[in-house]
């Protein structure tokens, strides 16, 4: 049985957009029209970069997941941005936003919700808990304990979450975007294998150039960063990222790329340097990804560079180095270059 979305009760009112849905433009994007979005992603990559200076490899990614409809998780260290970047692509879609601050306390009915009893009706009725959004945001993901972490499983797969029995469906859209810190490890738990397999991608984010350091000091001099937030605008509708999404999706690939990402893949499984190779959910994702790049780069085919950009973001989080490899200080970028070079490009 399903409930429906008049049965739960909200844990707290999530504002909309700050732009009325009349105020959006409503015109839907067509699906041959590859023009119209990439123009709107410039003007999306545009409202991102009056705030953030730089991490343009961050952004495109982002856009790309968001294109692709898949989950995010994206690891640096400490002020880069990370958070900040995501409120910001919450922001400039007129949708719904959580988000939860995980801690070694935190229980899944925190984040799922749970069943409360009504004295007026002598009934339960289920209270919402924060993951019922649009875009939720999960800061620290990795600071939840095993328990907490599995309660993600069904909602991050199959965009449902069952409580005693009953099965809330989530509203489209819904992304997570969750941030973690490689460095500090006091305090913070190993993600699963299996709910690291759900994220569409995984982004890493290093630091700003010199340049790039004096241009976010000026900034910080002119305006403090919650004014800059306080002035963006909504300008993407539902209905827009729902054609976006469905243009990806319709956008060609040839047989030959088809079987460039399967191979890539099927490497991983046959490779020394790896004792835990990518699933088959990886080569949907590399073919995802890989299309939504196509797409933001203002085509509607994909090309043999689109996949290879792709590769070390879908597949860094789904592989796993050997002993030997990790001592020789050897990452999976390392050895995702090193498939990518023993095979044959198709042209």
């Amino acid at each position: 049985m399903e409930s429906s979305e008049q049965e739960l009760i909200p844990q707290n009112d999530i504002p909309q957009g700050d732009v009325p849905q009349e105020d959006l433009p409503q015109d839907n994007i067509p699906h041959e029209d590859t023009n119209a979005l990439s123009q709107l992603v410039e003007k999306v990559q545009d409202h991102i970069h009056q705030v953030i200076v730089g991490q343009n490899g961050m952004i495109d990614q982002l856009l790309a997941g968001l294109l692709a409809d898949g989950h995010i998780l994206i690891e640096g260290v400490p002020g880069v941005a990370k958070t900040l970047t995501a409120k910001l692509l919450a922001k400039i879609i007129s949708t719904r936003f959580s988000r939860i601050q995980f801690t070694p306390d935190l229980m899944p009915s925190d984040v799922l919700g749970t069943s409360v009893f009504n004295p007026q009706t002598s009934t339960f009725q289920f209270k919402a808990g924060p993951i019922f959004s649009n875009i939720v945001l999960i800061d620290e993901i990795n600071r939840a304990p095993a328990k907490t972490q599995a309660a993600l499983f069904e909602v991050m797969e199959e965009r449902q979450v069952t409580v005693d029995g009953l099965t809330h469906k989530m509203q489209s859209p819904f992304m997570v975007i969750a941030t973690q810190n490689p460095i500090e490890h006091e305090g913070t738990y190993r993600l699963p294998e299996a709910q690291l397999d759900r994220f569409l991608m995984k982004i890493t984010v290093g630091y700003p150039t010199l340049d790039e350091e004096i241009k976010i000091l000026q900034r910080h001099n002119q305006q403090a960063i919650t004014e800059l937030l306080n002035t963006m605008e909504a300008i993407i509708t539902p209905e827009i990222l729902s054609n976006a999404r469905m243009q990806v999706r319709e956008t060609h690939i040839e047989p030959k790329l088809l079987e460039f990402v399967a191979k890539i893949v099927w490497e991983t499984r046959n490779n020394r340097s790896l004792y835990l190779g990518a699933s088959p959910r990886a080569s949907i994702a590399l073919l995802q990804i890989a299309k939504a790049y196509s797409v933001l780069r203002g085509r509607n085919f994909v090309i043999p560079e689109d996949i290879l950009q792709a590769a070390p973001a879908v597949l860094r989080h789904r592989i796993g180095l050997t002993p030997e490899r990790e001592m020789e200080g050897a990452t999976t970028d390392d050895v995702i270059k090193e498939i990518i070079a023993k095979l044959e490009i198709p042209r």
